[in-house]
């Protein structure tokens, strides 16, 4: 399925173009977090998308009934409808769908409303609540407003959910082509019958103190204070990792010829139980997904990795690349070392990353790292952009609670 439009709201970048000119200049987004209590929260290091203004992209009328989270999910959303030069008005009614990933919902709305109810009563909660903290929010909000009645849903699988929501969208167009190609009654609105273009990717605001705060539960958040030492996906300082917000939609079209490149291949599987014999989960992941694309792991001519920031995951991820691929046999990037890991919106951006990658034939950097272990055995990118042949790339994700996803895209 191909794509033929890019939405992203970064920290680094409101819009495609302004996030992928910061990317390869090695421009940051992380920054201290100065709205939180240090005393509280293991990080003061994060991602916030300072540019964003709710009123040049949701209408006031939507922006009262949303969170943070869905009024991103939103404005990339438009952004990649014109990037598409796509009119979901002119679409037959069945024609388009919509999938988003999310991670914590409509938390800082639902933070506000709760304290309401706490100091004032449940007079003063807004009728809003009811929904806006809800994790399918964006997409029933994005369908609405561009009257999607096609095949909607919502994947919740943390940081591998935008790769995710992304195959699930890929997965009802070939079910509709499928449907298109047996003579399905397209006007009858049921199964993916008649649907042609997805709404797809992951947004995220996860910097509420309530979202903060759920986090540390992991014990994989950053201590460091310093906003260029705080994420070292890669390096031999590696002491966690830093949260951020925003994330990237893009419209997939079964009946497309051109666009960005397609999504060629396509698994997800989970790590197995500690102790357990079973092999790991990414290295099976990103083998299905080479076996869903039809290529072989020489054809892969760069990997976004997930680079979690964490040593021993690191690690991990590390060797499965090298187990794949081989020693240093391919470059490795992780342009999120600029955004913080946005949980569900991460997979997204990457794949929109990757997908502007493939157009300009260069690897964006990955920035702040200055020694990569020689264990790890990968050509990581660092520092500058590098300009190399690209026909395939690939998109790791991981999710805290065992979740993997790999997805193969082809220009």
């Amino acid at each position: 399925m191909r794509v033929t439009g890019i939405g992203v709201v970064a920290p680094n970048g409101v819009g495609t173009e302004e996030y992928w000119s910061a990317t390869l200049a090695g421009k940051s987004g992380l920054d201290r977090l100065t709205h939180l209590d240090p005393v509280r929260y293991p990080t003061m290091v994060g991602g916030v998308v300072a540019d964003f203004f709710v009123s040049d992209h949701v209408p006031a009328r939507l922006a009262v009934q949303t969170d943070r989270g869905t009024q991103f999910g939103l404005a990339a959303a438009a952004l990649a409808l014109a990037d598409a030069g796509l009119d979901p008005r002119e679409l037959p009614p069945f024609a388009l769908g919509v999938v988003t990933s999310t991670a914590s919902g409509g938390n800082e709305f639902g933070q506000r409303e709760i304290q309401k109810l706490w100091a004032d009563g449940p007079d003063h909660i807004g009728v809003y609540q009811s929904i806006a903290w809800f994790y399918a929010a964006t997409t029933g909000q994005v369908s609405i407003r561009y009257g999607a009645r096609g095949p909607c849903g919502v994947v919740v699988s943390e940081q591998a959910g935008g790769l995710d929501a992304l195959a699930q969208a890929r997965r009802m167009l070939r079910a509709a082509g499928a449907d298109s190609a047996a003579g399905a009654d397209s006007a009858a609105g049921d199964g993916c019958a008649g649907t042609r273009v997805m709404l797809a990717g992951g947004t995220e605001a996860p910097l509420s103190p309530y979202a903060m705060l759920c986090q540390t539960s992991n014990g994989r958040m950053s201590t460091s204070a310093d906003p260029l030492r705080a994420y070292l996906p890669f390096d031999a300082e590696a002491s966690g990792y830093v949260p951020g917000e925003g994330g990237a939609m893009m419209v997939l079209d079964r009946a497309a010829t051109g666009g960005y490149g397609e999504i060629a291949g396509y698994a997800a599987t989970f790590d197995p139980a500690p102790g357990g014999h079973r092999r790991p989960g990414l290295d099976r992941a990103v083998e299905a997904a080479l076996r869903d694309a039809q290529i072989p792991a020489r054809d892969i001519d760069v990997v976004f990795a997930d680079g979690a920031g964490v040593p021993d995951l690191d690690w991990i991820e590390a060797a499965a690349i090298a187990r794949v691929f081989g020693a240093r046999a391919v470059p490795v990037t992780v342009p999120k070392s600029m955004t913080g890991r946005l949980y569900a919106g991460a997979g997204a951006l990457d794949v929109a990353t990757a997908l502007l990658a493939l157009r300009d034939q260069v690897v964006p950097p990955t920035v702040g790292v200055t020694e990569v272990p020689a264990r790890h055995l990968i050509d990581l990118v660092v520092g500058e952009p590098r300009e190399v042949p690209l026909r395939s790339a690939l998109v790791l994700a991981r999710g805290t609670g065992g979740f993997n996803a790999a997805m193969v895209l082809r220009k």
